[in-house]
């Protein structure tokens, strides 16, 4: 009787190991130029190169933990097996069963027993990805970019471990992670325009979230007062190397605390992080990182300046001068800050502030003393009413964190959230009057958190486009029909 023709698309190969565990367990064992091991092991992969040497022939393999190379033999694996070895491709996915050993060169490399092929390419992989002019290639078929690019693997990998280690650092502390609702019913939480939606079982519009703030600080009013949250966000704005419309987002929140406490804590968050990177060998130097054209210093402490005294200093005029708002819409455009309407003088503060040091904060610095229209959710400071306590964290000329002790009085809550209707062009804002209600039943002394994650990840591994650390970022469609390109993928398909 024939037996059946092999399957074109098995699936009954089990690895028993992967290439980072190959590279633990002999890595120290394996003699260079010795014989192999008698233990088999079995690992699959994409096979990304291949040198054929008559009998005798050389694989690289690459499976989600690194590469590995692979030797076959033709007086090992039989003609049948043997031909197969030798028929593989850049791209082919196998499986491979074998021993391990170094050779005269020092690789460790398996020495093929079996090889079967699991899925034969019908593309062929970049020839050059280093060489691709079209980076849209690569953020479009990022599964490319990763097989082809050992930065960009690593870069996730930091991203994936960054993430991990924020979220040590807060349940070591007593935080609880929480989930808050993505669909809500209005935007709140931030000043940023938000997309819309529709239920239609409920018939009601939804907005996905900008910020997860809100929920969060109800919790803390039923008690739980540690949280925190690692979510997406949805903003429905420009994009950007800073900004993509969907991001990640952590917000934690304090019982107890003021806006003072969360700068130590965030200080120490930063240091954690560095640590753990360093000590997995994702970063060279926990307190010295490369971001673009910046060399960033994390030793702490990190740098605190005023928002207004910076400003008053910095335009030659006295401290009273920046509560005048008809002055300074003229010092606007003698300097050239833009600035639409006619904002209130505390906007202008913040629109100067940003205009004439932004750039300049290079090493971590904490800016504190927000004007009390720009922080809507934000307690009012006790010495001076018409500040916030506040706190946002600059990093190589960006804005990585925003902190504040909260506002926990209702009658002020509801007074700002008016304002912030008010002034809203897009007409979507409304009173959260349920949040309001929240604060009523009383939300402790609370300070909290958020962090940009996509940020973070940008100076760990001093990827200079948010782009470079989202594995599928926002993009202009492609035109209906459109191939990709032999110029950016590959010449043909493969045989």
């Amino acid at each position: 009787m024939t037996p059946p023709p092999a399957p074109s698309f098995p699936n009954d190969f089990r690895p028993t190991h992967r290439a980072a565990a190959v590279h633990a367990q002999f890595g120290q064992s394996a003699v260079t130029g010795g014989e192999p091991s008698t233990e088999e092991v079995a690992i699959g992969g994409r096979v990304l190169a291949k040198r054929d040497m008559g009998k005798a022939g050389f694989a690289q393999l690459l499976d989600g933990t690194g590469k590995l190379q692979v030797h076959g033999r033709k007086d090992v694996l039989g003609d049948e097996t043997f031909a197969v070895f030798k028929a593989l491709r850049p791209g082919d996915v196998v499986g491979v069963r074998g021993t391990v050993f170094r050779t005269k060169t020092g690789e460790l490399t398996i020495s093929a027993r079996d090889v079967r092929l699991l899925v034969k390419a019908q593309r062929s992989l970049p020839e050059k990805w280093h060489g691709l002019k079209d980076v849209e290639t690569r953020y479009r078929r990022r599964y490319l970019d990763l097989v082809s690019n050992d930065e960009v693997r690593r870069a996730f990998v930091t991203r994936a471990r960054v993430i991990a280690l924020v979220r040590a650092y807060l349940c070591e502390r007593g935080f609880l992670e929480v989930e808050t609702p993505m669909l809500q019913a209005l935007p709140g939480g931030a000043l940023a325009r938000p997309f819309a939606t529709h239920h239609n079982a409920l018939d009601v519009d939804l907005y996905l979230r900008v910020a997860p703030e809100l929920y969060l600080k109800r919790l803390v009013v039923g008690g739980l007062d540690r949280v925190f949250e690692i979510g997406r966000c949805f903003r429905n704005e420009g994009l950007s190397t800073r900004h993509n419309p969907e991001f990640t987002m952590l917000e934690f929140y304090q019982g107890y605390a003021t806006y003072e406490d969360l700068l130590d804590g965030v200080e120490a968050l930063f240091a954690f992080v560095a640590a753990g990177l360093h000590r997995e060998g994702l970063i060279e130097d926990p307190e010295r990182l490369t971001w673009g054209e910046h060399s960033i210093s994390l030793a702490r402490p990190f740098r605190r300046v005023r928002m207004r005294e910076s400003v008053a200093e910095r335009l030659g005029v006295p401290i009273e001068a920046l509560h005048d708002a008809v002055r300074m819409r003229e010092l606007a455009r003698a300097q050239h800050v833009p600035v639409d309407g006619e904002p209130s003088a505390g906007e202008l503060v913040l629109a100067f502030f940003e205009h004439l040091f932004e750039a300049e904060l290079v090493n971590p610095t904490f800016v504190v003393g927000f004007p009390v229209e720009t922080s809507p959710l934000a307690r009012r400071n006790d010495a001076d009413p018409s500040l916030v306590d506040r706190f946002e964290l600059y990093v190589g000329g960006r804005e990585i964190a925003n902190g504040f002790s909260e506002l926990n009085d209702p009658a002020d809550q509801r007074e700002r959230f008016l304002e912030q209707v008010a002034g809203d062009p897009s007409g979507l804002r409304r009173i959260d009057d349920d949040y309001v209600l929240a604060l009523e039943h009383g939300l402790p002394p609370t300070a909290g958190c958020g962090i940009g994650i996509d940020r973070l990840v940008m100076l760990f591994t001093g990827a200079v486009s948010i782009r470079d650390v989202l594995l599928f970022p926002q993009l202009k469609p492609e035109l209906p029909g459109a191939e990709p390109r032999d110029a950016d993928i590959a010449e043909g398909a493969a045989p």
